[in-house]
């Protein structure tokens, strides 16, 4: 994400500014103060576009209160998840694109926690690894929902270091689950295999 700082406005509450000397890993404070990248915005989330989009659509809702990461949460943040899972689906209700996944990478490698609201096609130039494609297809991307029921349950979230390991499994189509060699191949399948309701 950018890390230009602009000036807050009256209307945003402060968020805390970055740090590590602007490292890219905490670019996503500065996105949220960046309000030239908001599309939508109030008291307690802001919504961006995904600088780097996996999909023809990929937006992130960043919660303006720092939380680091799912090992953060408690109980207490049940209902702001809820509110930006809520904003999430209003923001790609009208996408061309109907197929959408909302839900969060167990081990994100940006700072401050931030929920993906991603299309299902998959379709953008800057989807180019394995990485990439198996943070968003496997057990690494937690659904919003199963985020929430591990909150309401546990009062915490379970350990999901081990999913890192995820990021490195075989390429495989998200719908049909067939094994393909590469990134170029794998996309070439999703254009005919993906079939948006």
């Amino acid at each position: 994400m950018s890390k230009r700082k602009s000036a807050e406005t009256k209307d945003d509450p402060p968020v805390k500014k970055l740090t590590n000397s602007g490292h890219w890993s905490q670019g996503l404070y500065a996105a949220v103060s960046d309000t030239s990248l908001h599309l939508y915005s109030d008291d307690e989330m802001v919504v961006i576009k995904d600088k780097y989009p996996k999909a023809r659509y990929h937006y992130l809702v960043l919660p303006k209160t720092k939380i680091a990461n799912l090992n953060a949460l408690t109980k207490e943040h049940i209902p702001l998840l809820t509110r930006m899972y809520e904003r999430a689906k209003i923001i790609t209700k009208d996408s061309t694109v109907k197929t959408f996944r909302y839900g969060y990478h167990a081990v994100p490698s940006m700072g401050l926690l931030h929920l993906h609201a991603i299309s299902q096609d998959f379709d953008s130039p800057s989807l180019k690894t394995k990485k990439h494609w198996n943070s968003f297809t496997t057990e690494y991307f937690v659904d919003s929902h199963r985020l929430l029921d591990m909150l309401s349950n546990n009062g915490k979230v379970d350990d999901m270091t081990h999913h890192s390991k995820r990021l490195s499994e075989d390429l495989k189509c998200h719908v049909c689950r067939v094994s393909l060699k590469n990134i170029p191949t794998l996309k070439a399948h999703i254009s005919k295999c993906f079939k948006d309701c």
